[in-house]
């Protein structure tokens, strides 16, 4: 049977223990649901009760949160949802992963959240050419463009260049109407959300107008050879395998390139096959690559997010099985 146990730890001050029970108790709410164990706080003793293995693993996960508190980082219910799953599931560390700050800008800190966020990051840190494929919310883009301005703030290379294939729905840029540049609007969207969230308006229309920033279609890739740069692919996915072949060629002395995708969600013809599904196997053997694969625990939008795309998981496994090819892209 198991044994009941009882565990007090003593917190610094009030302000670190406001900052671990969060809003209305709303953190110490998702411990006590994640970990199924009794959890009070009386002043600055927190109170654990419950099965010796879970006490135990609450205990952990707690010093980690404080850990994290005296880092100077904020913890909300996301975070301790995170960390719960880290400690429990992967037997990680939060407080090391949540410490690799990536950069910062006007008080929000951008740095990996999940064991295969920290992944890639050190992965992107380690080779020329780095794959992050997943669902979406995972970071894949956010953190590699996060990874980008770090470079080029730090001088290791002298410009970004995002790209990625105009592929939305069967639609192409020929039938948009209006300038190269608000064709292409749309396609880049989210690549200019993720700028801003890390450097200013005016900053980023001063690197793109002296080129340290280019955006551009992965076709205005072809003949190109691209030195001193950090390079994005995104929605990789969406490229046929000559179009990735093309794009991992352009790689020049000095560069690092990034490509990112999610192969559930394929928006090429029917008959044309993905370039992103096919170049794990064509490339696995190849040194100075890296393949990171994310799934729905790293979803870090909406925890909804993270069911939905569970759900979808659970429904195409299901598919496959009983047709032999998924159903659902």
């Amino acid at each position: 049977m198991p044994t009941l146990t009882d565990k007090t730890i003593e917190l610094d001050d009030n302000s670190v223990a406001l900052s671990l029970a969060g809003e209305h108790d709303a953190n110490l709410k998702v411990l006590e649901s994640a970990l199924q164990c009794q959890i009070s706080l009386r002043g600055n003793r927190l109170h654990l009760s419950g099965d010796d293995c879970d006490v135990e693993q609450a205990g952990t996960v707690v010093g980690e949160l404080l850990a994290v508190i005296a880092q100077g980082l904020p913890v909300d219910a996301e975070t301790v949802a995170s960390a719960v799953e880290i400690v429990v599931a992967e037997h990680g560390s939060p407080s090391k992963m949540y410490s690799d700050i990536i950069w910062s800008h006007r008080g929000r800190q951008i740095g990996p959240r999940t064991t295969n966020q920290k992944r890639y990051v050190d992965a992107i840190r380690k080779n020329t050419i780095t794959f992050g494929i997943g669902p979406a919310g995972t970071g894949k883009t956010y953190l590699a463009v996060a990874m980008a301005v770090h470079a080029l703030f730090g001088k290791s290379v002298g410009r970004i260049i995002l790209t990625r294939p105009a592929v939305e729905a069967g639609e192409s840029l020929g039938f948009l109407p209006g300038s190269i540049s608000e064709k292409v609007d749309p396609y880049f969207r989210p690549l200019f959300d993720a700028l801003y969230d890390m450097v200013s308006a005016e900053q980023l229309a001063s690197f793109i107008e002296k080129g340290e920033v280019e955006i551009a279609p992965l076709a205005f890739m072809r003949g190109r050879t691209l030195n001193d740069s950090f390079i994005i692919l995104d929605e990789a996915q969406n490229t046929t395998p000559e179009q990735i072949k093309m794009f991992l060629t352009r790689l020049g002395f000095g560069s690092t390139m990034v490509v990112t995708g999610d192969i559930t969600q394929i928006d090429l013809p029917k008959d044309r096959d993905s370039g992103l599904a096919l170049v794990p196997e064509v490339l696995r053997e190849v040194p100075d690559i890296g393949f990171v694969h994310f799934d729905h625990k790293d979803v870090v939008r909406h925890k909804l997010v993270q069911r939905i795309v569970a759900a979808y998981k659970e429904y195409g496994d299901r598919a496959q099985d009983a047709t032999g090819k998924g159903a659902v892209s």
